[in-house]
């Protein structure tokens, strides 16, 4: 069947009270900038409780579903037959055709759900959900009403126009792009800060990211795999400006002059410095990390304090109790597990010391950092002043 037009169902925004409008305004400047990628003119419009998309001309339907499915405050997309109200029998006659054409006379159940938003329909929602499915039952003498467990659901939605559908696509829920402020994540190349990225862009969070980059014991299809990862993450996120550091320079100085049972999370903890700088200066309001507890020896509750500690802004970790798993799982969603599994090493891989410490002392740790003061200052403003900017749009 070619549709052209669609009800975009929200549900969290719902109960947003007097500040609801600020969400559904943002849900459709969300759809309306996503929708400039697909082949096709397109009209987005709110009502009560819907946001309303209609077609013009030619438009690539799978293009369009694959679009709206990756737009955060969405929780379906129903593609929707609009009537005009000419009148309870044409209504029938219209459920009758649309049926005969998505499902044919093959057996099977189904209810009626009918919703009256539009209070002056002479028929109340009861006596639509039963004329109506008496004119299916007359119609399909293969089909049978369960309203209980119905293997197909025939929803008609009265409203200034009347919308007929039977097909409900999952969205991927959360909140619209831009309603929860900014952050900036610290991207590697893999699989768990993508979904990082994913998880806090879910609830309305716009994010800029960070990447640590170590020429030449980094390649660039490492950096590569990078800024492929960021432009999967902003499909769902929106636009966003990666920020790569060359952190060669300080890694090398971090393991001429500290223990090397440290070099770890000393790395991390001038990681983490370079990264709140760069996020204070994009204003964000936090960081976002992939780590989860105990998954490696930098993610103990021990070297997560150390690591907190050298930040002025919040650090946010979306998937601090999740197993690997759940995480590869959200992933594989997402599409970035493939890409994130590709064998080109980060900087964080390549200086793994044999044995690192798991429950660093945050006081010995801030000691052994002395080592560095003759230099390191020099070096990380060397790096900040030097990264490199990629818009991902």
């Amino acid at each position: 069947m070619n549709y052209t037009a669609f009800l975009i169902k929200y549900a969290e925004i719902a109960i947003k009270g007097k500040n609801r409008f600020l969400f559904e305004d943002a849900l459709v400047h969300s759809i309306v900038r996503r929708l400039k990628d697909v082949e096709g003119k397109f009209h987005v419009y709110k009502t009560q409780g819907r946001i309303h998309l209609e077609t013009e001309g030619e438009y690539d339907y799978d293009e369009l579903i694959d679009a709206l499915t990756k737009i955060f405050g969405i929780t379906a997309i129903c593609p929707v037959i609009e009537l005009a109200d000419e009148g309870f029998p044409v209504l029938c006659e219209e459920a009758v055709k649309y049926c005969g054409e998505v499902y044919g006379n093959k057996k099977m159940t189904f209810k009626v759900n009918a919703r009256r938003a539009r209070k002056n329909y002479p028929l109340e929602s009861m006596e639509i959900n039963a004329k109506v499915g008496e004119a299916l039952l007359h119609a399909y003498d293969q089909y049978s009403v369960d309203v209980h467990a119905p293997e197909e659901n025939i929803y008609i939605e009265i409203r200034e126009k009347i919308y007929l559908y039977s097909i409900t696509i999952p969205g991927a829920c959360g909140m619209p792009s831009g309603t929860g402020g900014k952050a900036t994540l610290l991207l590697s190349g893999g699989i768990d800060s993508p979904v990082a990225g994913y998880m806090i862009a879910k609830r309305g969070v716009t994010i800029d990211a960070v990447y640590f980059h170590a020429p030449p014991y980094t390649s660039d299809r490492a950096k590569q795999k990078v800024v492929d990862l960021a432009k999967i993450v902003s499909k769902f996120a929106g636009s966003m400006t990666l920020h790569v550091v060359n952190f060669t320079e300080i890694q090398k100085y971090i393991y001429e002059k500290c223990p090397h049972d440290e070099l770890t999370i000393i790395m991390r903890r001038y990681m983490m410095r370079i990264a709140n700088a760069i996020a204070e200066e994009c204003g964000s309001l936090g960081l976002v990390t992939g780590e989860s507890i105990g998954q490696v020896a930098s993610q103990t509750m021990q070297s997560l304090l150390c690591t907190n500690a050298v930040c002025t802004l919040p650090v946010y970790r979306p998937l601090i109790g999740f197993d690997k798993q759940e995480i590869i799982t959200i992933s594989e969603k997402m599409g970035a597990y493939e890409t994130s599994i590709l064998p080109f090493e980060d900087c964080c891989t390549i200086w793994v010391a044999k044995h690192p410490v798991t429950k660093p002392n945050i006081n010995i740790i801030a000691k052994h950092e002395h080592n560095l003061d003759e230099e390191i200052d020099r070096m990380v403003e060397t790096a900040l002043s030097s990264r490199e900017k990629i818009e991902i749009a």
